[in-house]
């Protein structure tokens, strides 16, 4: 599409000026003013504009209203006052419009202003105080016409925009399209366009598409449709069909805004004439569309559409069935148009998402053309089953759609008048059954791989997330949009004992079933020396061996994190993963410096250094893949950096919509992860203490005087230290009796439980006997530990195990900590 150059740059202050004054006068002045500052993101390079007005006090100005991106990104706050140095307070003291580079910005002595700023910032005075403000990211800044339409927006805040003096008004119009539900505002000039009287418009999108020249429909939905859309502009050139049936060309132009508290996300801009009629397609171009249509089309229901955008409006039909053919059953893809009225009673009673047996046995026409394979034409008045028969009045042709020898499905059109069957129209339906059909098959392969691959990725990654002593974790996971290729990257959050959780981040090399097997053992294997109790650098160095031992092509990178949720502190390995992302309770966010280490699977013997962290309450860690960070564009540092500007701008209360904003951009050409724990700390920490218990004569006595110090210190009971010191003397023994080595006794007191842990060398758990004998000398210890305790079992511990015991006191202990 070419540059509209110098009149087009006219023809879009023009458009702004109609756009403003064709807004509803008596709409709410709040829901006025969002409505007036939309124009400007539709009709300029702005990314935000915001409105200030005088506080109450007159020392500064504060936010009354916002649209576009969120202005923390760019240092905007809520209230500036005015002798903080502010461009917008210096605007409304001044009365003077400021346009500000990124250089003028890095000058600012605002203290709000962002480091580094890469972006323009233009502020223009109200007429009754106050500031309209406007960012962008366009390299150039404002050029003369972004400036001209702000002034228009400046002016229409505080009241209608100006009339121009003898200036041409553009053949063209403004709307507002609501992504959620369709609903689209447009004014009378488009309206005009389509040529649709304004008393009949139901204010439906779907009423505005129908009325587009079907080759033209995928690109214009790739605008319109809610899970195509991203943030930024739109430009389209497409043409609809006149009531006289002549071909007109438009010109859309527009602007995804993003949803925010509570709003709906909306598609905002202008339609105008192109001023350029194109000649009408040929039947053969109109299969060389149809078959670079079906091309594209991945699933069944793309298939269907584009056969529909083909076949009924070309042909002026009232209505067009497609089904796939599975088993000898027909079921239904495509009903167009798709309300039950429209089809014969039949239909409507016995048909769901099938055909069932009663009503293709009413329509042996219709078994007889599937049985033969041959397309099947009759015109108005020929005598038909009931049941086909007001499915076309008028005409019907019934379609199989041929693959690979064998009927695939089948498509029905139908005409409500007498319609006359064309020689090219024949042709031109041959043609599109045998297309259709090959697709149709194409498709069914791919919605099939397509779910087994969405199961399989499903399986492989956390059903949900641990909840955390101390901390709040989300997780996000976008597959790559390009092919059917299972993905290599994972998360995964591990609780592990004493209040640590271990976070994983990973990332296989390749796009194949290769890479995604082998990310699920990767997973697997760190939960599992994770479990045993290894520290972190041991953790991955074991994976590592893992895989080299595994003798695969590939090989892996992740990024480990032991977080204690008691005392704040993290431990971070790296191994050839970029690091993590810290945003601290002060907004200011940090890409952590910590050494790494190879990727998995590459060298044997690597080492992985561990990089401690500092979290205090309201730390947000952020982890991710490089497919949030690196594209063809931008390079993985530059992305990091963007990662932590955004992360720095976000409210850390809200987890959730702060992954959903960091991923509203996210480069779908690769899998991308993404993990956030936000450290709070515990409310209640509990009471430790450690005795290293050696192996003399008087140990068991040594380890129980120790414990009764620290519970007597503790504030506990004298009845409860009695059952405690039962279980410490039997854990105690056992372990001195059954296992060689260091032997550690932990206690753990966290309100009314009180946990008795011995620690050993030896990897193997106690059993518990079925039956002792009366000349039986062991055995009892574990039934005494099971009899007094609420619970008790084993963990792994680096090579060892831990036997661990809970006792629920009966007083409550007179000191805490908190």
């Amino acid at each position: 599409m070419g540059s509209e150059g110098a009149a087009g740059r006219r023809t879009r202050t023009q458009r702004a000026e109609l756009a403003l004054k064709t807004l509803t006068v008596d709409l709410e002045p709040r829901e006025r003013l969002r409505r007036v500052l939309e124009q400007a993101l539709a009709f300029t390079t702005a990314t935000l504009v915001a409105v200030y007005t005088p506080n109450e006090d007159g020392d500064g100005v504060r936010l009354t209203e916002a649209v576009g991106a969120p202005r923390t990104l760019y240092g905007l706050r809520d209230i500036h006052p005015l002798p903080g140095g502010s461009p917008l307070a210096d605007a409304h003291r001044t009365g003077q419009p400021l346009w500000l580079a990124p250089e003028d910005l890095g000058r600012c002595s605002d203290p709000g202003r962002l480091p580094d700023p890469d972006f323009w910032l233009g502020i223009l005075p109200l007429r009754d105080g106050g500031c309209l403000a406007a960012v962008t990211d366009h390299p150039d800044g404002f050029d003369d016409e972004d400036r001209e339409c702000l002034q228009l927006v400046t002016e229409a805040v505080t009241g209608p925009a100006p009339d121009t003096d003898g200036t041409a008004r553009p053949v063209g119009g403004s709307y507002a399209l609501t992504v959620d539900t369709g609903r689209v505002e447009v004014d009378g000039e488009v309206l005009d366009l389509y040529g649709i009287d304004p008393d009949a418009f139901d204010g439906r999108v779907e009423t505005l598409l129908a009325r587009t020249v079907p080759e033209d429909v995928p690109a214009l939905m790739s605008v319109v449709e809610p899970d195509r859309l991203s943030v930024g502009d739109r430009e389209l050139e497409f043409r609809i069909l006149q009531p006289s049936g002549a071909p007109r060309w438009l010109r859309l132009r527009g602007r995804l805004l993003p949803a925010e508290e509570g709003r709906p996300a909306r598609l905002v801009g202008t339609v105008a004439d192109a001023s350029k009629l194109r000649p009408a397609l040929s039947d053969v171009t109109r299969i060389q569309r149809l078959a670079a249509a079906l091309a594209m089309a991945g699933t069944v229901r793309d298939v269907s559409g584009a056969v529909v955008a083909a076949l009924r409006t070309p042909l002026g039909a009232d209505r067009i069935a497609l089904a796939e053919l599975e088993s000898d059953r027909l079921v239904v893809t495509v009903l167009d148009p798709p309300e039950p009225e429209a089809w014969p009673e039949l239909w409507r009673t016995e048909w769901r998402t099938e055909w069932p047996d009663a009503p293709v046995r009413a329509m042996p026409t219709l078994a007889a053309a599937l049985r033969e394979g041959r397309a099947g034409i009759w015109p108005a008045g020929t005598d038909l089953e009931p049941a086909l028969a007001e499915v076309g009045p008028g005409g019907l042709v019934v379609l199989p759609l041929p693959a690979g020898g064998r009927t695939a499905g089948a498509c029905l059109i139908g005409w409500d008048s007498p319609h006359d069957f064309t020689p090219d129209e024949r042709a031109l339906l041959t043609a599109a059954a045998g297309l259709a059909g090959q697709a149709l098959v194409r498709a069914h392969a791919f919605d099939a791989e397509h779910e087994l691959i969405g199961m399989l990725q499903r399986a492989l990654l956390p059903r949900r997330l641990p909840r955390l002593p101390g901390a709040d974790a989300v997780a996000r996971y976008l597959p790559t949009t390009a092919g059917l290729e299972l993905g290599g990257d994972w998360y995964d959050v591990i609780p592990l004992p004493e209040n640590h959780a271990a976070l994983v981040i990973g990332d296989v090399q390749g796009h194949n079933a290769g890479a995604a097997t082998l990310m699920g053992q990767m997973r697997t294997a760190l939960r599992a020396y994770a479990a045993e109790g290894h520290p972190p650098d041991v953790v991955v160095s074991h994976a590592n061996r893992l895989l080299v031992e595994m003798e695969s092509d590939l090989f892996a990178t992740c990024c480990y994190v032991d977080v204690d949720m008691e005392e704040g502190t993290a431990w971070c390995v790296r191994a050839g993963h970029i690091p993590p992302v810290l945003r601290h309770p002060d907004g200011r966010a940090e890409i952590v410096e910590a050494e790494g280490g190879p990727p998995l699977g590459v060298v044997d013997q690597a080492e992985y250094p561990m990089t401690q962290l500092r979290l205090q309450p309201g730390t947000i860690i952020a982890l991710t893949t490089d497919g949030l960070v690196e594209t063809a564009e931008t390079s993985l540092d530059n992305g990091l950096v963007r990662l932590a500007r955004e992360l720095s701008a976000a409210d850390p209360g809200h987890l959730g919509l702060v992954a959903d904003a960091l991923l509203a951009d996210a480069n779908r050409s690769d899998d991308v992860a993404l993990l956030l724990v936000r450290y709070d700390g515990m409310a209640v920490r509990p009471l430790r203490e450690t005795w290293t218990v050696w192996r003399v004569p008087e140990a068991v006595r040594h380890a129980r005087r120790f414990t009764r110090r620290y519970l007597r210190a503790w504030g506990v009971a004298t009845d409860d230290i009695d059952t405690v010191l039962l279980v410490v003397s039997e854990l105690v023994t056992n372990a001195l009796v059954h296992t060689d080595g260091r032997v550690r006794l932990d206690l753990t007191l966290l309100n009314h439980r009180l946990r008795v842990a011995v620690a050993d060398a030896s990897p193997r758990s106690p059993v518990k006997p079925t039956s002792i004998g009366w000349e039986a000398t062991g055995g009892r210890g574990i039934l005494l530990v099971e009899a007094v305790a609420a619970a008790w079992g084993t963990l792994p511990v680096s090579g060892g195990k831990q036997v661990w015991a809970d006792i629920l006191l009966e007083q409550a202990p007179t000191s805490a900590r908190t």
